[in-house]
Formats: structure tokens, C-alpha cells, sequence
């Protein structure tokens, strides 16, 4: 029981990464706030928290707007308590490049993946200090750490992802908030539906030294082990999870 009596704030914790790390901080005794764009995929996630005996709640909330954000983390402090862990994980990854992506998408694509996780440290550290200090935990990706083609907004947002949790974790460390980053490479979820398995297996084959794909609930595990007692004296740092992808160039 790792995080017992703590809450977590999920967000993008209706599926995949996000779920999965609902299930696992609930495991591990903490509250479980699950916010989602979609309150049915929270309500889902939460009802089943509660059915194995832990404490969740859903909340519906597009996190990149300002208003919903404020009452994610309101609800949140309301209900469970103030937010010991906010796992920002809520994104999108649209594809292509700048003259093939609208303005619009672009927009959208920043506002998901980047500008939410400005949104909800600002609401929530305030909190966290008051309460003596907190985790942030922010999904970046390896295409934040190079970029890939065909995936100009996704990779700008996720590398402005990585040197936002750098600042936060600069800024409020003698506040006793640590923050950091997870870059998983290709894991097994809905943000990846689309991608057809034959063109999957030839990427793993390719760029993934380690056989077999990243599950979501191996992600999970970091995000258990980051937002612990146990990685008390980590902040400002970047995990790779991605099967050796980034360990050098493969053809």
C-alpha cells in the first residue's frame, strides 16, 4: 500500500494509461479522482474502483479549458481531499505535417497535451503546498524527446511537456512538490487504435530492441513507483519506457 491515504487526480483516466493507473494507485490505497472528456469512460473506471473496495470518483472535464480544470481539481479536494498526486495524462496525437495540419487541429493538439498540464499545476500546487507537498507526473512520449515525422503538433507539444515539468520541478521544489515526466514509446492502447497491426509489428520489429508490446499497466507501475515515499529525492526527470527504442538509431 504504496500511497495509502493519498489521492490521485487522473486525467485521460477513462482508458488506457490512464485507467490503468487508476487501478493501480487504487491498489495501492490512495483515493482516485478519474477525469475524463467523456464522464460515461470515468464513470466506468470509478464504479469498478469501487467495486474492489476502493474510494473513486468521476469527473467530466475537457482539460484543456480553464473552467473544467478548476473544477476537476475543486471536486477533487472536495470530496477525496486535496490532491496529493496529479498524473496529467489526458492527450491526443493527431498526425501531420505543418502545411498539411489546420490551424485548428494544431490548436487543439497544444491545448490537450500541453497547455492542460499548465492549467492543472497552476490550480493545483497552491493545494499541494498548503497540504505540505505533492507529486506531478506528466505523460510526455519519446516523440517529445525527437521528433518524428508525419507528427509535427504532437511532438512540439509533448517536448514543451518535458521542459514544463523540468520548470515546475525547479520552481517548486523547496515547496516540497516533485514533478516529472514519463515517456512511454509504442504501448497497446486506444490512443493507437488506428495504427494497423501489420504496420505495428513491422515498427516494433524495427525500432524496439525488447520483443513484446509495452502494456498500459507497465506505465502504470512507474507512475505507482514516481509518485511514492520510495522516489522521494526524483524530480525534474525524464523515464523512458519504450523497450530500448531510444538507445540508438535502428534502420
Amino acid at each position: 500500500m504504496r500511497l495509502r491515504d493519498k489521492v490521485a487526480l487522473v486525467t485521460g483516466g477513462g482508458s488506457g494509461i490512464g485507467a490503468a493507473s487508476c487501478y493501480a494507485f487504487a491498489r495501492e490505497g490512495a483515493r482516485v479522482a478519474v477525469a475524463n472528456r467523456t464522464p460515461a469512460k470515468a464513470e466506468t473506471v470509478a464504479r469498478a474502483i469501487k467495486a474492489e473496495g476502493g474510494r473513486a470518483i468521476s469527473i467530466g472535464a475537457d482539460v484543456s479549458v480553464g473552467d473544467d480544470v478548476r473544477h476537476m481539481i475543486d471536486t477533487t479536494a472536495s470530496e477525496l481531499g486535496a490532491p496529493d498526486i496529479i498524473f496529467n495524462n489526458a492527450g491526443i496525437s493527431p498526425s501531420g505535417r505543418v502545411t498539411d495540419i489546420s490551424e485548428a487541429d494544431w490548436d487543439e493538439c497544444i491545448s490537450i497535451d500541453l497547455k492542460s498540464v499548465f492549467l492543472t499545476a497552476r490550480r493545483a500546487i497552491p493545494l499541494m503546498i498548503e497540504n505540505g507537498g505533492g507529486v506531478i507526473l506528466n505523460t510526455a512520449g519519446t516523440f517529445g524527446i525527437r521528433a518524428a515525422k508525419n507528427k509535427a503538433a504532437y511532438s512540439v507539444a509533448k517536448a514543451g511537456v518535458i521542459n514544463l515539468t523540468r520548470s515546475i520541478a525547479l520552481d517548486y521544489a523547496r515547496d516540497n512538490v516533485r514533478c516529472n515526466a514519463i515517456c512511454p514509446g509504442y504501448v497497446d492502447t486506444p490512443l493507437n487504435e488506428d495504427f494497423p497491426p501489420k504496420a505495428r509489428d513491422v515498427f516494433l520489429e524495427q525500432y524496439q530492441p525488447l520483443r513484446g508490446l509495452i502494456a498500459a499497466e507497465d506505465v502504470a507501475e512507474m507512475a505507482v513507483y514516481l509518485a511514492s515515499d520510495a522516489a522521494k529525492m526524483i524530480t525534474g526527470q525524464v523515464f523512458v519506457l519504450d523497450g530500448g527504442q531510444q538507445a540508438g538509431l535502428y534502420a
